[in-house]
């Protein structure tokens, strides 16, 4: 039996912490941009954003958790990661470009810090692996 190296170890308990948190966060946003919440209408379109944007946002959010978090289908995750990505630093630079407060702009920053984390920690059995 294989024991699992005590970094191992810690390297997925760091993994599925920083994941969950990631995957709370984007759900939580998705259902508030889906329900077109007021304040977050309000946030998109300070931004510049059209409130459409925000179902095809949240619906990807959504889709994009599944992802990473569903066995297998590695590709799939990178895919996500990569949309995840791309979403939250378009976001952070977006509430940068307008002047927007800290405690504005804050949210999307972390966010866009735990999906680097989750990325960067995530176990072997989640990576692709190319051959030369």
């Amino acid at each position: 039996m294989n024991t699992p190296h005590p970094s191992q170890k810690r390297t997925k308990i760091i993994y599925w912490i920083f994941t969950l948190w990631m995957a709370l966060g984007m759900v939580s946003t998705a259902i508030v941009q889906l329900m077109k919440n007021k304040d977050e209408l309000a946030n998109f379109t300070n931004l510049g954003y059209p409130s459409y944007l925000m179902t095809i946002i949240g619906v990807w959010k959504i889709l994009g958790v599944i992802a990473i978090l569903i066995p297998k289908r590695l590709l799939l995750k990178e895919w996500a990661y990569a949309g995840f990505f791309f979403v939250m630093s378009g976001a952070v630079i977006s509430h940068l470009i307008v002047g927007d407060t800290a405690g504005r702009t804050f949210p999307a920053v972390l966010l866009f810090v735990l999906v680097i984390i989750s990325w960067y920690f995530r176990p072997a059995e989640r990576k692709i692996t190319i051959i030369d």
